[in-house]
């Protein structure tokens, strides 16, 4: 099989930059979905409008990830195959993978929207911005099944070496975005039900376009009528592997819950800073984001045709460039932060803009931790090794629990700057752990394939 975006051979660290690098642009662009209704809502609605926005963040991560989590494991079996060189095999999980990201989108919509009030009131949303926070994600949940789908078939064009073709999809969809965000919000008086309808309809924008490039124009997969028949089998691994991610999203969620309902407690103003914040935060991860996404296609495909060796010294160089990414990140985040945090103002509220100050203060000093995070949990992505998700996941809710339940009352808001450091800390140890096992027994079957 002729694989031209083949990254089995050449220059690791460059295939893996020049692939990044779109990715990059890619997540920029998705990001700006919620900073773009963010922004608008908060200057042409109010500060209550902006809290109740951002207090949905913890629940949108515990329901939308978990689902957007399972197209991430449904695509690494393409990657594999790709590696190998079956294009039938590829195509056949490709088709599945489709199949199943929608039927499994359509049953998560409709559990999302019956519980969705109650996860506002477990994580005690102030009774001032409930009705709003209520209103903005019940518009969104209608969105799953279309979110799952955009973001398969753009899973399947990076297991194939294809990082371009979906930024320039969502790139369309971003735009579409902010115009009907400014006829919404600003124009037609619609408040945060506009911004959730416009991001709705970006989606779907976003969904067609990359749907009608993977089944119409990709040279590398060639979907055919019988492949997207679900199959069982094949179902049975996607899920399996899926089901790890997800639950890594999911569980992290809880903790992101625990430390909202904590957050909540000090008032929409804190709420206010602490969103402007985390957005700006979520703006400066995105190259080490990008990167991370990137060596999970790498090692995918190499590993898909067992080319261990690569693997091994290739993830060690990917590993000291993105500690020096994270670096140049923690400098940008602490220098830009107070006039990004601005844009989502009028006017400057001296008590938004203080949590929102604390917040990146404390978050720029860790920065190398979040690096670490990428770099291993996307390498044993892409080796299949999905569980360890899960136990990273499992790391991150005992570091977040523990600064919300235990620090906090002690500390105040000081303690609630540093939940995500801790949580890092304790996601980093078992992955590194994992992967250090994982390195070994790839060193053994390069040394055995030696004699």
């Amino acid at each position: 099989m002729k694989r031209q975006n083949s990254m089995l051979q050449g220059s690791a660290i460059k295939s893996i930059i020049l692939f990044a690098l779109p990715i990059m642009a890619s997540s920029a662009a998705q990001y700006s979905y919620s900073l773009v209704d963010n922004i608008i809502v908060g200057r042409y609605v109010n500060s209550y409008a902006l809290a109740a926005v951002g207090s949905v963040g913890p629940i949108n991560s515990f329901i939308i990830g978990a689902a957007l989590g399972l197209t991430s494991g449904f695509s690494i079996p393409v990657a594999h195959a790709f590696g190998a060189g079956d294009k039938k095999r590829l195509s056949h999980y490709a088709g599945n993978s489709i199949s199943l990201a929608l039927c499994v989108g359509l049953v998560i919509a409709v559990i999302a929207h019956l519980f969705s009030r109650p996860l506002l009131r477990l994580i005690d949303t102030p009774d001032d911005i409930i009705g709003l926070s209520s209103a903005y994600v019940n518009i969104l949940y209608y969105g799953i099944p279309i979110q799952m789908l955009s973001n398969n078939f753009n899973a399947i064009a990076r297991s194939v070496g294809e990082s371009k073709k979906p930024l320039y999809f969502f790139l369309v969809s971003v735009a579409v975005n902010f115009i009907l965000d400014l006829v919404f919000v600003k124009e037609l008086g619609w408040g945060v039900e506009g911004a959730a309808a416009a991001t709705l309809i970006s989606h779907a924008v976003a969904a067609v376009l990359n749907g009608i490039y993977i089944l119409n124009f990709n040279k590398e997969v060639n979907i055919r009528r019988e492949d997207l028949r679900l199959n069982g089998k094949t179902s049975l691994r996607q899920i399996t592997l899926g089901i790890p991610v997800s639950l890594q999203f999911t569980i992290t969620s809880i903790g992101s819950m625990c430390l909202q309902s904590v957050v909540n407690s000090f008032g929409s103003s804190v709420i206010a800073g602490f969103t402007a914040a985390g957005r700006v935060e979520g703006l400066t991860n995105i190259p080490m984001s990008g990167l991370g996404v990137a060596t999970q296609t790498f090692v995918g495909q190499n590993y898909g045709a067992g080319k261990f060796d690569r693997i091994v010294k290739s993830v060690r160089k990917i590993f000291i460039l993105d500690l020096s990414v994270s670096v140049a990140m923690s400098i940008a985040l602490y220098s830009i932060g107070e006039s990004v945090v601005s844009l989502f103002m009028t006017e400057i509220n001296p008590e938004i803009m203080d949590a929102a100050m604390m917040y990146i203060k404390a978050i720029s000093l860790c920065y190398s931790m979040v690096a670490i995070l990428f770099v291993m949990r996307n390498t044993l992505q892409g080796l299949g090794a999905t569980y360890a998700n899960a136990i990273a996941g499992a790391g991150e809710l005992i570091g977040r629990i523990s600064v919300a339940f235990i620090l906090t009352p002690l500390v105040g808001f000081d303690a609630i700057c540093y939940a995500g450091p801790a949580a890092w800390l304790f996601a980093d140890i078992p992955l590194i752990v994992i992967y250090l096992t994982k390195e070994r027994q790839f060193r053994k079957k390069i040394a055995l394939s030696k004699t």
